[in-house]
């Protein structure tokens, strides 16, 4: 709250000035009707230099309220705008911040329609507030003060009629507010399931599963489609009541109003004032109308977007917690990384993904992780490189405790060529160069002949300035992998992980890799891998079965004394 706070007082000017211009012309446009009086009332007597000189009153008022308005409306757009800009900028800085684990119970489609569906609605919400929410309750209030001073006793008409528009009011916003989330739910629903379709539209056609992806999106837009009907029926009922409402006073005013005309209890002009006033006041009253739909939903995405602002990062230690008993790792120096008993659970998941996993990685050495899909290999890289934290246990990088040193700070030293290769619109160049923005040319070349990717790259049309089409469509799952891996080595970090990374890699591309992977200058390795080819060579080898550590030495030892490496070296 604070943080959106901040991003709209940025605009005080803009938010002070806007409605008082706004307020200038709604004053102007009072007037208007008290004019018209002594035009109706007076003309006859005093001829039509008087109707004249009125009517040049009456556009100089016009001209003023005109220009108000326009200065009101910049306002409106400049504070508006600015405030949209940087709550998209806050919120995705804020996304991008967020652990794993975070991002994960969000969900990717939910963040997005948060990032831009409900900052649109807010944005839309601060023009309104600048433009409308002074003026119209003004309008109303000045009308109902102006046919008060023309004729007491048929204001008292309209004083009666708003009670009931109160309580319209409040039972739509009690039965809106619930269902504009539930309306922001659907359409995150059907964000999510496009996004899986148009990811994933290869897979869908090899099984031809077309009719039941498009009965699954139209299962949830039906879903959508009468969440929004049903809402948007409740909220349509708010002008027809109001005018109902109001409109039914009018009649009575015009009633009891000729009455007192015909007995000389008020003039033609006044009644005409009188009425002029009304209308304005039933104006304002749909506007306020209108609004109060605009800000229900604003409110709803005021709480989405306030979720995730409120997130907690992860990632940062607390710092209230002050340092631990445990933020040095205990024993020689040249421990790279250590694991202490490690136990990790997913949100909401029954069993551990990791189970009291130990071991200690000294400076020099190369890593291997192998074990069966859905062992825990990857959550075992993840809780290195601070996506998640354990649930239990300790673990220290470089000697230090992950848990009370920011993951960023310990990445800087870390470099990961994940299990899938992601790749961004872009050049190769520049897609290489993302592993370290620092890096010369040179650099880049060298990391690319490493990863055994300047072969392919060279031959490219543009060469390193061939164009990537977003996640790297336009390369075979080997060359992102290889491009992949270069981008982690030209980091030159202290600690690199290759997580599955070379699994669409030939044996022979396969072996000239790790060849020029023993000429790189790193303190540690860790290759996480199914094949017993790509981590055989490793000064340690984990053995993992089910979350648990199931083995833990050489490749001789292991060969020799674990089952599950027997079977995974027989499968090779």
């Amino acid at each position: 709250m604070n943080l959106m706070k901040e991003d709209l007082l940025r605009y005080k000017k803009q938010l002070i000035a806007g409605p008082v211009f706004k307020l200038a012309e709604a004053v102007l446009e009072l007037l208007i009707p008290t004019l018209m009086v002594n035009i109706i009332d007076n003309a006859a007597e005093r001829g039509v230099k008087y109707i004249v000189c009125q009517g040049l009153i009456m556009l100089g008022i016009a001209i003023l309220g005109f220009c108000s308005a326009l200065v009101c409306q910049y306002y409106a757009s400049a504070a508006s705008q600015g405030f949209g800009t940087a709550l998209r900028n806050r919120l995705f800085a804020k996304i991008l911040s967020m652990s794993h684990a975070d991002i994960s119970e969000f969900g990717t489609a939910a963040l997005t329609n948060r990032l831009t569906n409900d900052v649109n609605i807010l944005q839309q919400a601060v023009a309104m507030l600048i433009r409308l929410v002074i003026r119209a309750p003004f309008i109303c209030i000045g009308s109902l003060v102006m046919a008060m001073y023309i004729d007491l006793k048929l204001s008292v008409i309209i004083l009666a009629a708003l009670p009931l528009l109160s309580a319209a009011v409040y039972m739509i916003i009690k039965v809106t507010v619930p269902i504009y989330r539930l309306v922001q739910k659907r359409l995150d629903r059907i964000s999510l399931i496009v996004r899986e379709n148009l990811s994933g539209v290869r897979v869908i056609r090899s099984f031809s599963k077309e009719d039941h992806e498009k009965k699954r999106f139209a299962d949830a837009n039906g879903q959508y489609f009468n969440a929004s009907v049903r809402v948007g029926k409740i909220s349509a009922l708010l002008n027809p009541m109001t005018s109902v409402i109001m409109n039914a006073a009018v009649i009575c005013i015009l009633w009891f109003g000729k009455i007192k005309i015909d007995s000389g209890g008020m003039t033609g002009g006044e009644m005409i004032a009188f009425i002029n006033y009304i209308t304005y006041m039933v104006t304002a009253l749909l506007v306020i109308a209108n609004l109060v739909v605009l800000f229900t939903k604003a409110a709803a995405s005021y709480a989405r977007v306030k979720e995730v602002l409120d997130t907690a990062v992860q990632d940062e230690p607390s710092a209230q917690c002050g340092p631990r008993a445990q933020d040095t790792a205990a024993g020689p120096s040249d421990i790279t990384l250590e694991f202490r008993n490690v136990t990790f659970s997913y949100n909401n998941a029954n069993e551990p993904a990791l189970k009291n996993i130990s071991f200690t990685l000294r400076k020099g050495e190369t890593l291997g992780i192998t074990g069966v899909t859905g062992s825990g290999k990857t959550t075992l890289i993840n809780l290195i490189m601070g996506f998640y934290r354990p649930s239990e246990g300790d673990i220290f990088l470089f000697g230090r405790n992950v848990n009370s040193v920011p993951a960023a700070e310990l990445r800087r030293d870390i470099a990961l060529a994940a299990q899938k290769a992601v790749l961004f619109s872009g050049t190769v160049y520049e897609n290489i160069l993302l592993g370290n923005d620092k890096a010369s040319e040179e650099d880049v070349r060298k990391a690319a002949e490493c990863a055994q990717a300047s072969g392919f790259i060279e031959a490219l049309p543009g060469g390193y300035e061939t164009y990537v089409e977003r996640g790297g469509a336009n390369f075979s799952g080997g060359q992102r992998q290889r491009m992949s891996i270069a981008r982690a080595l030209v980091r030159k970090p202290r600690l690199l992980i290759l997580d599955d990374s070379t699994g669409a890699l030939d044996y022979v591309t396969e072996s000239k890799l790790r060849a020029a992977l023993s000429q790189m200058t790193y303190d540690n390795l860790i290759i996480s891998a199914q094949r017993t080819s790509g981590i055989s060579h490793a000064d340690k080898i984990m053995v993992l079965d089910d979350g648990e550590c199931v083995g833990f030495g050489t490749h001789g030892e292991l060969s020799e004394t674990c089952d599950v490496y027997k079977s995974i070296l027989q499968l090779s």
